[in-house]
């Protein structure tokens, strides 16, 4: 009888050789090629449903009054940084060229920040707010939630799922446990399938993000220390509960232990970036 563990290294080196990738011999971080269980699930298929449940967040978010407007500075300057991170991705996921990318700002206490397939970005008031966020620690907040859309681990994640014949909807209970979402803004969305919002990442997703991140940020001019800073933050932030954006992350010391080990590779970007003058 096969394992589920042989099925699934089975599955993935059926579709191992479908995947190119331009990341070979190049200065950064080295997190390897993306997983080949991404292809077991169409990328078009993930990132149209991931816009619907998005416009839906916001809309919601809207009737509630807790949608920031375009004028509002905390918008101002989430866009801004995104603006400088985001031409950085097309390395990393050449699809991110063809992405309609927005950012918005909810009105929330909550500490946590999303970016959803195809490059929808939320950030929650509170994680601006309660952790002082500047915008270094800002730029890698954003970049550790655009790796995860650059390396599609929401595909990957329901691609395993696909090979497992394990899909299911989840429901509204589940779609709040990975961000925490106000339930209210949550459940209408939770209620049409596979809530892109809640899918749980594995540690390796995690400190994949962490290191592609950082790597984005500094070669947007933003310096890559400021990861140290932003954990530190986040785990005085952790008093009896850890906040939602850090439940479900690595520790914060473990982070900063591969923070620290991999600035080498890539301070030398934030040096020659041009912004850091």
């Amino acid at each position: 009888m096969v394992s589920k563990r042989q099925f699934l290294h089975h599955c993935a080196a059926c579709t191992a050789g479908l995947f190119t990738t331009s990341l070979l011999a190049r200065d950064g971080v080295d997190v390897g090629k993306p997983s080949a269980f991404t292809n077991l699930v169409s990328a078009e298929k993930v990132e149209g449903s991931a816009t619907q449940q998005y416009a839906q967040l916001l809309k919601q978010a809207r009737e509630k009054n807790a949608l920031a407007p375009d004028d509002h500075p905390e918008v101002i300057r989430l866009r801004a940084i995104a603006q400088r991170l985001i031409p950085f991705s097309n390395e990393w996921n050449p699809r991110a060229r063809e992405w309609k990318w927005e950012i918005n700002l909810i009105g929330s206490a909550q500490i946590n920040a999303f970016c959803m397939p195809g490059g929808k970005i939320a950030f929650f008031h509170g994680i601006l707010d309660k952790l002082q966020l500047t915008d270094d620690e800002v730029a890698m907040v954003m970049g550790h939630e655009i790796a995860h859309a650059l390396r599609e681990h929401a595909r990957e994640r329901m691609g395993k799922s696909e090979a497992t014949s394990v899909i299911a909807s989840i429901g509204s209970a589940i779609a709040s446990a990975y961000f925490k979402v106000d339930p209210n803004l949550t459940d209408a969305v939770a209620r049409q399938g596979a809530n892109l919002l809640t899918l749980k990442f594995s540690r390796e997703d995690e400190t994949e993000a962490d290191l592609v991140g950082m790597e984005l940020a500094a070669r947007a001019g933003f310096d890559p220390r400021s990861g140290v800073t932003l954990w530190q933050k986040m785990s005085a932030a952790n008093k009896g509960a850890p906040p939602q954006w850090l439940s479900t992350h690595p520790s914060g010391s473990a982070r900063i232990k591969d923070i620290e080990t991999n600035l080498p590779k890539v301070m030398p970007l934030y040096e020659k970036s041009g912004f850091n003058k």
